[in-house]
């Protein structure tokens, strides 16, 4: 059984903040024009995507470097449910399995599209060391591995993009803004094919398979 696990792109949806405002806009029409064409403006790194290396380093492999087979992974998803607003996940709970992906399941795509959804769990840098060890990919239903700066932040919180540094460094690919880890199991593929931008970060249809 197959589940879409993507956010629809469409005008005004939600981003990271800075990142490109999202605009799709009829351009050509049935009535004018013959057919239909719509204009989509967006940044690489919009809805649900995934992050190649050169997204935060200099020198970091582009999504172009990897075969397209690289981007189904044997997923493990985690329970983390439990955790609150800014909480961090700890390295406790990267199960040592054999798998290709940690999929975070926080539930924070409850709030897809509100403020509240910028102060998400985030993945503790030591927990990003342990998913580094097992050579794991990090998947969740949040905007970003780690904290997103708000007025929520706490003084304790990692600055920056440490788990971004540390997972991409390694090679360890991000997935970022999936929804609906409710419809799958605790075992299941990942696809995760991106647009081909090439680039340092693309779209994707996030395709869960039981």
């Amino acid at each position: 059984m197959a589940t879409d696990l993507t956010h629809p792109i469409e005008t005004g949806m939600q981003t990271y903040p800075g990142d490109p405002d999202v605009t799709v806009r009829d351009y050509a029409s049935h009535e004018a024009d013959g057919y239909r064409v719509s204009a989509v403006e967006l940044g690489s790194h919009t809805g649900t995507h995934i992050d190649a290396p050169a997204h935060v380093l200099p020198d970091g492999k582009i999504l172009e470097a990897y075969d397209i087979d690289q981007f189904v992974f044997d997923a493990v998803r985690v329970d983390c449910r439990d955790l609150g607003p800014r909480e961090p996940v700890p390295p406790e709970r990267v199960p040592d399995e054999e798998a290709d992906c940690l999929v975070l399941w926080t539930g924070w795509d409850d709030h897809w599209g509100t403020d509240r959804y910028l102060d998400h769990p985030y993945l503790s840098p030591a927990a990003a060391a342990v998913c580094v060890e097992r050579g794991l990919a990090v998947a969740s239903d949040t905007l970003n591995p780690d904290p997103t700066p708000t007025e929520a932040a706490s003084a304790d919180e990692p600055d920056g993009l440490p788990a971004h540094q540390t997972l991409l460094d390694a090679d360890c690919l991000i997935i970022e803004n999936l929804t609906g880890l409710d419809a799958v199991t605790d075992r299941f593929e990942l696809r995760a094919y991106p647009l081909a931008l090439g680039g340092d970060g693309a779209p994707i249809r996030a395709v869960g398979v039981v």
